[in-house]
């Protein structure tokens, strides 16, 4: 989540051909665009002009949609003196009270912690938090009913809460799970047959699967990372100007999980595992696996079944190149995805001023999405947008604000239509 100051060679793109490319891409179809209960015609374009930090509502919507206040540091203040810094979010998706309870990380530097609301009764409180924890950011419900989280940092662990089934607001306990991986962690997704997906957050990170030997049980199995067939090892590597060539088939490569514990960047470099540009989030829909590679202005379709990966979105391919001095809109340092309603991606960028962007689905089956569309975007220049996330409600996208220059103003907001 944290801000970069990196100009991507897509993003710094300024000669008069990629700007007429994007400007056919965003005015292409501005008719409706994600089918189902989240219809909506897109935004006219990222409010560069407009921006402001007096807002009573931090987004430009589309029409037809309502946007609420879960809560800000006006109704917990985790960290007083600082940014909450509210990131990921999730949603007890199994159970009796499936849906009822929306859990929080902060990405604090220090002193981390997870929140929790009851959407219920609207009662925010600190679950809890610890000395030790840094940078948390990840975090997503199991399909065995745990809460898994972790930090975006270097050495940065993976936990496991559990919560007591009697008040899904307790903690009763933490694991540490290392065999998921020593890395910089960011998104996490774990499917029903057990399988957890994760990445390293950096320049030269990877895309790793881990395996247990029990589903349900993460204090054993093994860790795969991704790994290209047809390159060299030199060209595994990340590079700025070739990672558009980084498409096609893999394997998932097993690591030494002796080294996996201690750093798992050490044991996939030692299989020269491919090495893409800051993955951040990662999220499966069907047999899909989607990851968001930042410094890329890329997210990739990695195909589960026929093991193929492809540029799902691109900037200057099938979504605007960003010029924001020349007021151009377009998909710069895409960060959370999320998956809607009716299967499609969402994507939400790590830039000033976010957009929210929703893909369509790859109907021609060339590996790409087939449309792309802005949903929505901050008017406050100093904040980005984190966690977009979609529980049991296919009508309620969630997302945190992050860093805003509006006072105490750091918080969780939802959309609705109206």
């Amino acid at each position: 989540m944290k801000m970069n100051g990196k100009t991507t060679p897509a993003a710094a793109a300024t000669s008069a051909v990629l700007l007429a490319t994007s400007a056919v891409l965003l005015a292409a179809s501005p008719a409706a665009f994600a089918a189902g209960p989240m219809d909506f015609d897109p935004i006219n374009g990222t409010p560069y002009g407009a921006a402001n930090t007096s807002w009573q509502e931090p987004l430009v919507v589309p029409e037809g949609f309502c946007q609420t206040k879960v809560f800000d540091e006006t109704d917990l203040d985790m960290y007083p003196g600082q940014d909450d810094l509210n990131d990921m979010n999730t949603v007890n998706e199994t159970g009796p009270r499936a849906g009822r309870y929306l859990y929080s990380t902060k990405e604090v530097g220090s002193d981390g912690g997870l929140s929790v609301v009851d959407l219920k009764t609207g009662e925010v409180s600190e679950m809890i938090r610890r000395d030790d924890w840094s940078r948390l950011d990840g975090i997503r419900w199991t399909p065995w009913g745990t809460l898994l989280f972790a930090e975006e940092t270097s050495g940065g662990r993976l936990f496991e809460a559990y919560l007591d089934p009697k008040d899904l607001t307790t903690v009763t306990r933490v694991e540490e799970r290392r065999e998921v991986g020593i890395m910089r962690h960011e998104g996490i997704e774990a499917t029903e047959d057990g399988t957890v997906y994760v990445i390293d957050e950096l320049n030269g990170g990877s895309i790793y699967k881990f395996e247990p030997t029990k589903r349900g049980d993460l204090s054993e199995g093994q860790l795969y990372a991704l790994k290209l067939d047809g390159l060299s090892d030199a060209e595994q590597k990340w590079n700025s100007d070739t990672f558009t060539d980084k498409v096609g088939s893999f394997e998932w490569v097993p690591l030494d999980m002796d080294q996996v514990v201690v750093e798992a960047d050490a044991a996939s470099n030692e299989v020269n595992a491919t090495e893409f540009g800051r993955p951040e989030d990662v999220e499966v829909i069907g047999k899909t696996l989607y990851v968001n590679n930042t410094s890329e202005d890329r997210t990739v379709a990695i195909d589960l079944n026929e093991k193929r990966l492809s540029s799902y979105v691109l900037a200057g391919e099938n979504v605007p190149v960003e010029n924001r001095e020349a007021g151009m809109t377009g998909f710069n340092s895409p960060d959370n995805l999320a998956q809607g309603p009716d299967g499609r991606l969402w994507i939400v960028e790590d830039n000033f001023i976010s957009d929210i962007w929703v893909a369509g689905k790859d109907k021609d089956h060339d590996g790409q999405a087939d449309d792309v569309k802005q949903f929505a975007s901050l008017v406050d220049s100093g904040a980005e947008i984190s966690g977009i996330y979609f529980g049991k409600d296919p009508k309620t996208l969630f997302l945190s604000i992050q860093h805003p220059d509006k006072p105490l103003a750091d918080g969780v907001w939802k959309v609705t239509p109206c």
